[in-house]
């Protein structure tokens, strides 16, 4: 990848340096500083001039730090006449503030990408936006990713005769489908209604469960509220037990202990997008960096992205031939 740089922020440098080592490239440092008034201040300590810059951050908490740590690199990085800026988010964390649900309410997640742009970025990639619409705030393009194929590769090879996915809601069904799809399972779906962002109530469930062993899949799970009232209506509903997958594993608050004590899990999965835990050591992440790995060497090289998801999503699978010549 001639003249390509990566640079890591403090969110998560691990899934930075497995990013590089599958590009194999070295990941250039960069140096954030602060000033004794509180003030951030980013470095890039490689050359840009005229190169295609990776700046790798997902949004994690204190998600603040980081998002305006990563504005202030992609600053120095257009300050630094670098020809192109990809901003690599592997979690966008606004992406839940989508729209207008209250009177008077900001939407966080179209703010966010217009101080991206702002800043100077000229692409972003991400994973498992949480709405899609969020896709279409962004003025620059946007190559979205979808870890699926990744969690699905967790089940194969297992009996899975009497398994059925579930998707915490029915927004959720359509990417619940597709994992099913990959796995040849039925899918459900719960009801949920959000009361609060940590209250949820999940009223009924759609779908046959009785008699069943579930496969939970969320792309987000933060306190585990959600995935607990779940649970508990699928025990209602006759399921034997459950094992929970998601994209973004964050595990705030009392998740750890909510979801690791939870008499009908059986396990769960997540991914590497975000830093995983300490304290959880039969958590199983499954790594997606060789994704974005293979999508940066894609846009460095002009290449489809989507193909990389032909065999994932029906959506990017190529148009069947047209019969006859026009």
């Amino acid at each position: 990848m001639k003249d390509a740089v990566l640079f890591s922020g403090s969110a998560h440098p691990a899934l930075a340096a497995e990013i590089a080592d599958s590009l194999r490239l070295p990941l250039s440092k960069a140096k954030i500083s602060r000033f004794s008034n509180d003030c951030l201040q980013a470095q890039l300590l490689a050359n840009c001039r005229m190169r295609d810059v990776y700046i790798i951050q997902p949004l994690v908490p204190p998600t603040q730090e980081h998002l305006v740590e990563l504005l202030m690199m992609i600053d120095a990085a257009r300050g630094s006449s670098a020809a192109q800026i990809t901003a690599v988010m592997p979690h966008y964390a606004y992406a839940r503030s989508d729209k207008k649900d209250a009177s008077r309410i900001s939407l966080g997640g179209r703010l966010v990408a217009d101080l991206l742009v702002t800043a100077g970025v000229s692409r972003v990639l991400t994973m498992a936006l949480h709405a899609p619409q969020v896709h279409g705030f962004f003025s620059v393009p946007v190559d979205h990713l979808t870890a699926i194929g990744e969690l699905a590769a967790h089940y194969r090879g297992r009996d899975l005769s009497n398994h059925v996915v579930i998707s915490p809601d029915l927004g959720n069904a359509k990417t619940a489908t597709q994992f099913a799809r990959l796995l040849n399972l039925p899918v459900a779906a719960g009801s949920k209604q959000r009361l609060a962002d940590d209250k949820v109530v999940i009223d009924s469930i759609v779908g046959d469960v009785a008699g069943k062993r579930a496969i939970v899949l969320d792309d987000e799970i933060a306190t585990g509220g959600s995935i607990v009232e779940l649970l508990d209506r699928l025990a209602e509903f006759g399921a034997i037990d459950a094992s929970v997958a998601c994209t973004h594993g964050l595990f705030t608050g009392r998740a750890v202990e909510r979801l690791s004590n939870h008499p009908m899990i059986t396990e769960v999965v997540t991914t590497n997008t975000v830093p995983s835990p300490h304290d959880w050591d039969a958590l199983e992440v499954r790594s997606v960096a060789p994704l974005f790995a293979d999508a940066i060497r894609r846009i460095h090289e002009g290449r489809s992205v989507s193909k990389l998801f032909k065999d994932v999503d029906p959506a990017y699978a190529p148009p069947p031939p047209a019969d006859g010549l026009f």
